[in-house]
């Protein structure tokens, strides 16, 4: 272990030799904890870090005055649709889909490092319910989505297939989401593989540049963003692991999203036979000024474009068609050969470039005293996932009907949108549409119908509540067995159990 005169040296050597101003009153404890944590810091890295945030932060933000000169749409060839053009074409590209999970090709990436602070959470987000009637967690739903999708290809190739599921976490999410897994036996996954990885940390700053201190003993850090990514996989040897798996192609996404489609063939299958060594799942923006990034060209090359640089004019720019020129909003939902990975990962991941994000970081004040910050007072710096989409050589776009792939949950009750209840809605909604889909009709209390057509009450929820399990059907697949001509009553639960004694009873 560094001595307290190197920590100290080296702490110089940086410019933040305040970290240790609180050293004469730690205990034996304490005291190891903290030398340990600064004896990782590089005097160097450290000094720049802290200069570089300082400086990023001061930097205005807005519109870049030139933007809407290097910016374009990407071009029509290179974006595939899930809901239009030819369903012959569509049915191909689930095929060859299908066709790469039953040789074991494909795995699921996970995204799960960051905290669930704005939805109001001490846990990992994927540990959270909405209040669905079976109680499922995002991570539940998300395990039997895995189950599901591995049964349907081995049903079409007669085979037993696999795909592995990476969880990318932090220092604030490895344990308890360990523990998580570990308490409900996987969700009756095969342990080995599930792998849970961490990734980097990075000390928050001041607006000055000076490194925050959390406790007396213990500095702030902050997940390196999800681009974190690219260096994780090098830190544990991910894409040692994949290629010894065989697997070919990835498909990363995001904890957030209750309407996910893991490994979904259709998505899969499309960049694979485009050729693809990069993909993006995008959805048609609801409006021109929608918080959400844009997928387009800058400078000629693939990028998403956050909606803070976007002036007003360019995002309310039409085409002939009357659409959004710039419409394709990213949902951090993408596809990546296991080789695209790792030329990032061993040769582009310094030239990605790191982002300012202004947090409200608890700290220690000059007497030792823990407080909670009311406004922002600290930068962290973090990498996107999706800025390597500029180093592809052949990147696609991959458009999807909003209603049924996206619905984040990034916000507490309170917040009007993004928040449980809009997730719930959003999946309970998509089950009812499944269901007519499938034949059902609903009857409310009395007996009546309900409506047929999939529309919302006024508080958003579906005429009916009904909730069909991901172990039955993947996207609306195979409920025509269990569900032609049937009449159900709210709630409906769809769960295995219940699938049983449907088809029991048609027999």
């Amino acid at each position: 272990m560094a001595s307290e005169t190197d920590v100290r040296a080296q702490l110089q050597r940086a410019g933040q030799e305040h970290l240790m101003r609180f050293w004469g009153e730690l205990a034996p404890g304490p005291r190891a904890a903290l030398l340990a944590e600064l004896a990782l810091f590089e005097p160097d890295a450290l000094r720049e870090h802290c200069k570089r945030a300082a400086a990023a932060c001061a930097r205005t933000s807005g519109p870049p005055p030139d933007l809407a000169a290097r910016l374009r749409p990407l071009p029509r060839e290179r974006v595939g649709s899930a809901s239009r053009g030819d369903p012959e074409v569509r049915r191909r590209w689930e095929e060859e889909g299908f066709r790469q999970i039953a040789l074991n090709k494909v795995a699921v990436l996970l995204l799960a490092g960051g905290q669930g602070t704005r939805l109001g959470v001490s846990y990992p987000k994927g540990m959270y319910h909405v209040g669905l009637p079976s109680q499922k967690t995002l991570y539940q739903l998300q395990a039997e989505r895995i189950r599901r999708v591995e049964q349907l290809a081995g049903e079409r190739h007669g085979t037993r297939c696999t795909v592995p599921w990476y969880i990318m976490t932090s220092e604030f999410t490895l344990e308890p989401t360990a523990k998580f897994f570990k308490e409900h036996d996987f969700f009756h996954l095969d342990p080995a593989n599930v792998v849970l990885f961490e990734q980097r940390m990075l000390p928050a700053v001041t607006f000055e540049g000076r490194v925050i201190l959390e406790r007396k003993d213990k500095v702030a850090m902050a997940p390196d963003g999800n681009g974190g990514l690219y260096c994780a996989l090098e830190d544990h040897r991910i894409l040692e692991d994949m290629e010894r798996r065989g697997v070919e192609f990835v498909h990363v996404y995001c904890v957030d999203n209750i309407l996910v489609r893991l490994a979904d063939p259709v998505f899969i299958g499309f960049c694979v036979l485009q050729g693809a060594d990069c993909g993006a799942k995008v959805v048609e923006k609801a409006y021109p000024e929608e918080p959400v990034g844009v997928v387009c060209r800058l400078d000629g090359v693939p990028q998403v474009v956050e909606y803070s640089e976007i002036s007003p004019e360019v995002a309310q720019l039409r085409g002939t068609d009357g659409g959004l020129i710039y419409n394709a909003g990213n949902i951090c939902n993408h596809f990546f050969t296991r080789d695209f990975l790792q030329t990032i990962a061993r040769d582009r991941e310094p030239l990605l470039k790191q982002h300012v994000a202004v947090k409200k970081v608890p700290y220690v004040d000059e007497a030792g005293h823990p407080v909670t910050p009311l406004k922002p007072n600290g930068i962290k710096m973090e990498k996107f996932v999706f800025d390597v989409f500029q180093f592809a050589g052949n990147f696609v776009a991959f458009e999807v009907p909003r209603e049924e792939e996206f619905s984040p949950l990034k916000n507490a009750e309170a917040a009007g949108r993004d928040n449980p209840s809009t997730a719930r809605r959003a999946l309970l909604a998509q089950h009812y549409r499944w269901a007519l889909q499938a034949g059902a009709r609903f009857l409310d209390a009395h007996g009546a119908q309900l409506p047929e057509l999939p529309c919302l009450l006024p508080n958003g929820d579906p005429p009916a509540i009904c909730e069909i399990s991901p172990l039955v059907s993947y996207s609306g697949e195979g409920l025509e067995r269990y569900l032609r001509g049937r009449e159900l009553q709210s709630p409906f639960i769809l769960d295995e159990e219940q699938a049983r004694v449907l088809q029991l009873q048609e027999t």
